[in-house]
């Protein structure tokens, strides 16, 4: 059987090249996540501040409110993952399971802080195709992120741990505010 010879620029007959850059898929996922926590901190009134090095934690997200009582400005660390893995399979479903190297998880787990940590789980789809699509009146990124508090989490694998993270946990503007609330309050988050 003959199989068609590539064009010149490596394409097949009758197929027209990708607009899309050449970029990792987990790059761009690592970005397409960076890109949603920016707009829930917009939408939140929350400032961002990114780490140099960053030491196992991706972002700082501090919240300045009058009804702070233990101070005017609170921060938290937040750790951002990205997955195509199947998440909940229906809304109903409590949690989906997410794997951590243990060392992180060690980080994410320890107790007691000066400063809570989160960790962001975003589940994006597959193809980059159904990543957002963009209208005169909105933008719609799918899927979600959904948020979780891992203190005081056991380690429990060999090298990686898998974690729960609720689905009742959507991250967004209402759950960040909510978050920093708490903390602001000098509870968890």
């Amino acid at each position: 059987m003959a199989f068609p010879r590539p064009e010149p620029g490596g394409l097949l007959p009758g197929r027209t090249p990708s607009p899309r850059g050449a970029l990792a898929t987990t790059a761009c996922m690592e970005t397409l996540q960076v890109g949603y926590l920016h707009a829930v901190a917009a939408a939140a009134g929350c400032s961002l501040a990114q780490p140099f090095p960053d030491y196992g934690i991706d972002w700082h997200v501090s919240h300045t409110a009058p009804g702070h009582t233990i101070d005017d400005e609170v921060t938290i660390k937040v750790q951002l993952k990205s997955t195509y893995q199947l998440g909940p399979r229906h809304p109903s479903e409590a949690t989906f399971g997410f794997t951590l190297d243990n060392d992180h998880l060690a980080k994410l787990a320890r107790t007691p802080v000066s400063v809570h940590k989160i960790l962001v789980v975003m589940i994006v789809p597959r193809a980059r195709d159904d990543w957002l699509r963009a209208g005169h009146d909105t933008l719609e990124l799918r899927h979600c992120c959904y948020w979780t508090n891992l203190a005081g989490h056991p380690v429990t694998g060999r090298r990686r741990t898998t974690v729960r993270i609720p689905t009742t946990r959507v991250f967004d503007d209402r759950a960040l505010c909510e978050i920093m609330t708490r903390v602001g309050a000098g509870g968890r988050p």
